[in-house]
């Protein structure tokens, strides 16, 4: 076999694998399934203690009554707590982390998030990330840990003491994992949007290719 032949081996292989694989997908799919659970049932926990003046319509609520939103609410947690150890375990072993998310630089966050203002960011290869996905991706997954580790200090109090404290206490605790909850909301609804003007997004993460 040639030189040159074999040097293209590995760029041909390359081009016949999935640019999401399987377990990428599966993941992305249980995250959808526990975060939709989680929230709803969240909404019904916070109405029956509001802090704020107001609160969730009782239609876009799960769980019916406070017991039983509180079971979809710890169902939901441990499928999100393990399907999200098993996502950053893969991502960060397979090497994929350091390949798709870094590095970010500010520079290029402003430029992206310029050129998508004015609808002039280009989505001709979905394997590549630009700046602004890159940084609202790692927020996601920031912010994920954080509404777990909230979650832990309203779930187990008084077994995570220091976790508690860090958090400025129970009642601050609650509202830590409020806006958490409200961040992770608000990236729902830009990626929800961002694939609905590139369809193809949608396609790639059911087939992978």
């Amino acid at each position: 076999m040639s030189t040159s032949n074999t040097l293209t081996l590995p760029a041909q292989a390359r081009a016949t694998q999935p640019a999401h694989p399987l377990w990428l997908r599966i993941s992305h799919w249980l995250n959808v399934v526990a975060v939709v659970l989680l929230v709803m049932s969240g909404w019904r926990i916070y109405n029956a203690a509001p802090f704020f003046d107001f609160t969730f319509p009782r239609d876009i609520t799960l769980g019916g009554w406070l017991g039983g939103a509180i079971q979809w609410h710890f169902a939901a947690m441990w499928l999100l707590a393990i399907n999200g150890l098993i996502y950053l375990a893969r991502n960060t072993f397979s090497g994929r982390w350091r390949q798709r998310f870094w590095p970010i630089k500010p520079a290029e966050v402003l430029r992206d998030l310029g050129e998508a203002l004015r609808g002039r960011l280009a989505h001709a290869d979905l394997t590549h990330y630009n700046a602004v996905q890159k940084l609202a991706y790692l927020t996601a997954v920031i912010d994920l840990v954080v509404l777990v580790l909230s979650g832990l200090v309203l779930w187990k109090s008084v077994q995570f003491p220091l976790l508690r404290e860090l958090m400025g206490g129970y009642e601050s605790a609650r509202r830590v994992h409020f806006f958490a909850m409200a961040l992770l909301c608000a990236f729902v609804a830009v990626h929800v949007a961002m694939v609905a003007l590139v369809p193809r997004t949608l396609r790639l993460m059911v087939l992978g290719r």
